[in-house]
């Protein structure tokens, strides 16, 4: 048996909030509420949900070795993920990121970086690394180490889930590999050139073969295709405070689903209400929950759905 339900290869970053009571106009001037600095980032923070819902967990990624990195590691470490291959980069800066959140709202508009001495190397990642785990969670910012990831994984029968937020240069070598695609709005549209996002999921599952592509949608949750239909999952309404990690947080989620054997439809919903209480508080992970809150949330919580969505989906599994 494997020693890991899931091993995550991909970004880490310490952000700092800065909580504002609505976002400024452009060239203009707002104090802000609070500073808290929290750390995040895609892979790291789905690993985090991953372990909240009891699986054994393993990360893979690079930190640097400056008090953000410190904060990083420190916050990894509380939470039973192993760490063993986290690689420790020496004189070189953490990812960053500072994040305006909109107090009204809880949208949060991002400014990141991340210098070049974080990359990951592909020759660092033996291949022993990967196949110690019954799935791989991989982003694409460091295209060639998750590309060589997903390919060690393919050769050992191992699923590959991806979270994308963007085109990124040799993606193209990372897709073929990938069994469960769960994008962002934006990715499809911009990857296959095709507004259309039910014909430009179609088109990526026709053109690379993976088992499911998939959309979060934001405040409208989530779309996906399997076995040549469409499941629409509307998002869940919450007291929104802040968006930030809550597409990280599904991702998580839609790991655990997966391992668990659910159909699509369900794990659809369970990702959606993880995420949804992770907009309940401030911070990448600050409202990640357990199984029990997920599930009363889906019991009770009332729903937001977008009507066009909602009918071609039904219309696809013949409803």
């Amino acid at each position: 048996m494997p020693e890991f339900d899931v091993v995550g290869v991909g970004l880490n970053a310490t952000d700092t909030l800065l909580v504002v009571p609505h976002f400024p106009a452009y060239a203009g001037k707002v104090p802000f509420q609070d500073e808290i600095v929290s750390p995040g980032g895609q892979v790291a923070s789905a690993m985090v949900a991953c372990a909240h819902l009891g699986l054994r967990t393993k990360y893979i990624g690079a930190v640097g070795d400056d008090e953000r990195g410190r904060i990083q590691m420190e916050s990894l470490s509380g939470t039973g993920i192993n760490l063993d291959h986290v690689q420790l980069r020496r004189n070189c800066p953490n990812q960053s990121a500072y994040i305006i959140i909109d107090r009204s709202t809880g949208e949060r508009t991002v400014l990141w970086r991340r210098d070049d001495c974080l990359r990951i190397d592909p020759g660092q990642i033996a291949p022993e690394q990967i196949t110690c785990a019954r799935m791989l969670h991989i982003d694409g910012h460091d295209t060639a180490a998750v590309a060589h990831a997903a390919a060690v994984a393919r050769r050992h029968g191992i699923p590959v889930t991806v979270d994308v937020d963007t085109i990124y240069h040799g993606f193209d070598h990372v897709l073929p590999n990938v069994d469960y695609l769960i994008a962002s709005s934006e990715f499809p549209a911009n990857w296959t050139g095709i507004g259309d996002p039910f014909l430009a999921l179609e088109t990526l599952q026709n053109q690379y073969g993976m088992k499911v592509a998939a959309m979060t949608l934001g405040a409208h949750g989530s779309l996906a295709r399997e076995g040549g239909r469409f499941y629409y999952s509307p998002a869940y309404v919450v007291n929104c405070v802040d968006t930030t990690g809550a597409g990280d947080v599904f991702h998580g989620g839609f790991c655990y689903a997966v391992l668990q054997g659910l159909p699509m439809h369900q794990a659809l919903e369970f990702s959606n209400a993880m995420a949804a209480l992770n907009c309940t508080a401030l911070g990448a992970r600050g409202g990640i929950r357990g199984l029990e809150e997920i599930r009363s949330l889906m019991a009770r919580a009332e729903r937001r759905s977008q009507p066009d969505f909602a009918r071609r989906a039904a219309a696809s599994l013949g409803c």
